[in-house]
């Protein structure tokens, strides 16, 4: 099979602090009526299998499968994170705020073996509300003692760091951060592949199709998260424009680099690239164009997945055109 630029089909996700703002942003059509709160669009994990819809002979493959069998032809030097494609991207939709939460990092992650995988994530805000706000880090002074106390009195969010937002800005959040999304803010989500999430604290919310709260794993949560003061260098950003473009560098760590990318309209232009690129499209229509029958078009929403081995082919926009661009750092994926 000849490789090809790949869009593969949303996977949506009902959470209860979710909304269905993906409809209008994207002009998508959500299942049901209830709230979505992520769509998952890359994504090669054992329960969770991205299916391609655009791609010739790749349509209705999943990426696992064509990780197989592209092989280097779809990684190029990226390495596989633990037998698997090393991306997992998303979109969130957060009507009411997320849980508070924690991810292992690689130390948390080999102490408690079996399936858990350290990960690493960023959250770029692509809409937010007036007051829109993500929690992340703890306010100085808190330690482990006091964040327990906090939890067991329900008084986590005086010790959380709130950071406002607004549409445009991108933070980093490695593992052993806590953090939670807020309420009013919709972020495109790039992050290693793994769905690992330790609870901590959601807010003496209660389910309402189960009349129960979630379930918490408090333990877990206080032996991943990291006490003490924490900086981000991560987030250093660079710019380079020309005439027709511009790139921002966003976050640069070692699972991943995240840039935006403005491409005005009518630029037709070869795709310079030889290594794995994702492009998660937030403004303007355009197509990838690749060989006779293979041509893949683009706009808000999609996100379209551009193969090492791609080849000669080009990027046409017909309008002008905002992406977020994720490539990896040769080698080295975890």
């Amino acid at each position: 099979m000849v490789v090809c630029p790949l869009v593969f089909q949303p996977i949506y996700k009902p959470r209860i602090w979710g909304g269905r703002r993906l409809a209008a942003l994207f002009d998508r059509s959500l299942p049901g009526d209830g709230p979505i709160g992520e769509s998952w669009e890359v994504a090669d994990l054992a329960d969770v299998q991205s299916v391609a819809r655009a791609g010739d002979e790749a349509e209705g493959r999943t990426l696992g499968r064509l990780t197989a069998e592209w092989g280097p032809k779809l990684l190029g030097q990226a390495e596989l994170f633990q037998g698997r494609f090393p991306l997992l991207i998303k979109y969130l939709d957060a009507r009411d705020v997320l849980s508070v939460q924690v991810h292992p990092d690689e130390a948390a992650a080999r102490r408690f073996g079996g399936s858990v995988r350290a990960k690493n994530e960023a959250w770029y805000v692509v809409a937010a509300e007036v007051d829109a706000c993500i929690y992340r880090g703890l306010v100085p002074g808190v330690d482990q003692p006091a964040f327990r106390a906090a939890v067991k009195a329900g008084a986590v969010r005086e010790t959380l760091r709130q950071i406002p937002v607004k549409a445009g800005q991108c933070y980093y959040l490695p593992g052993g951060t806590v953090h939670a999304l807020g309420a009013g803010a919709l972020v495109a989500e790039i992050q290693t592949p793994s769905d690992v999430t330790y609870r901590v604290y959601d807010w003496d919310r209660v389910d309402p199709t189960t009349g129960e709260g979630r379930e918490l794993h408090v333990d877990r949560a206080l032996q991943c998260i990291a006490f003490g003061q924490q900086e981000f260098p991560q987030e250093r950003r660079s710019h380079v424009a020309s005439v027709w473009t511009s790139m921002t560098r966003l976050i640069t760590c070692e699972s991943f680099l995240v840039e935006r990318v403005r491409m005005t309209a009518g630029v037709d232009r070869p795709i310079p690239y030889d290594e794995l690129v994702i492009w998660m499209v937030l403004q303007g229509r355009g197509r990838i164009g690749h060989g006779r029958n293979m041509d893949v078009e683009f706009g808000p929403g999609d996100t379209v997945v551009l193969p090492a081995g791609l080849g000669e082919s080009r990027v046409i926009t017909r309008e002008d055109c905002v992406w977020l661009e994720v490539t990896l750092p040769a080698g080295k994926c975890s």
